[in-house]
């Protein structure tokens, strides 16, 4: 039985069932996690150029501009889009199934680890510990210099985007910098066609949940919202060796030998499996 021969009451009761009998939980977060706090998924062209007018009168596809490339065509209008990333996230309330997610947590003894390809910061943002979170594409919160001229990476802190928003142009003087080199700086995030990354800061918390798993003996995993496109989260879930609660809602299909599929949004979802479980949040 997959998930489209489930009633959402079905599904949510199954899901409750496998969360009963976990001793920790494994968040694994695609873009669709953000949509209910009202971030963009960038789902297509269509829905890219929707949230980005200039790139789309420009013919700028997303794998162009996100992508180190960019910064040396035209770093203006590449600092533009990632400036407006980086104020976007700072301004964006989590919404209410993060702490859900969080109150699933504080009732196992392992507690959560999360594995997100998101590079928002909102897991840290909605008070999970930095320490418990893999962000496998790095994050819009880190600077490394673009070259790079060293392996180093810095807080994203001192930033203060000033953006052009209806041409996605950056206007202030002086572009984000390497404080090494003064060469122009760029997010450390996994980029496309992108050789240039420092992947320290991530590969250090690959190793963090490694040990983490390592102690865990019966996890359950809760998927939210992890695309076909590029389906990297689908595949670190699947791959886990524990049973699956995929919420998507366009594509939650899964074999019900691997964990049950909820056709659903992350929050409602998550509010529901809270109140199947009687958790206050």
């Amino acid at each position: 039985m997959t998930a489209p021969d489930l009633t959402f009451a079905q599904a949510i009761a199954q899901a409750a069932a496998l969360l009963g009998e976990a001793d920790g939980l494994i968040v694994t977060a695609g873009a669709g996690m953000g949509v209910d706090s009202g971030l963009p998924d960038f789902r297509g062209n269509a829905g890219f150029w929707r949230a980005y007018p200039a790139l789309a009168e420009a013919g700028i596809d997303f794998t162009r501009i996100a992508n180190p490339a960019a910064f040396v065509r035209a770093p203006r209008r590449a600092w533009g889009f990632y400036g407006h990333r980086l104020a976007l996230y700072r301004d964006t309330a989590p919404h209410a199934g993060f702490a859900v997610l969080r109150a699933l947590a504080a009732t196992m003894p392992a507690g959560a680890f999360v594995v997100t390809s998101n590079v928002d910061g909102q897991f840290q943002k909605a008070g999970f510990a930095p320490e418990r979170v893999l962000e496998i594409h790095g994050s819009i919160h880190r600077l490394q210099c673009l070259e790079p001229c060293h392996d180093a990476v810095w807080p994203a802190d001192a930033v203060v985007p000033e953006i052009d928003a209806q041409r996605c142009e950056w206007t202030a003087a002086e572009l984000p910098a390497c404080p090494q080199c003064g060469g122009l700086a760029r997010p450390n995030i996994l980029m496309f066609d992108d050789g240039q990354w420092l992947s320290a800061p991530s590969d250090a918390q690959r190793r963090r949940f490694q040990v983490w798993r390592q102690k865990v003996e019966a996890p359950v995993v809760i998927e939210l919202g992890a695309g076909i496109d590029l389906p990297a989260i689908r595949h670190i879930s699947t791959a886990l060796d524990a049973p699956v609660i995929r919420i998507n809602t366009r594509h939650p299909d899964l074999p019900a030998h691997r964990g049950v599929g909820i056709a659903a949004g992350a929050q409602q979802a998550l509010l529901a499996l809270a109140a199947a479980l009687g958790l206050a949040v």
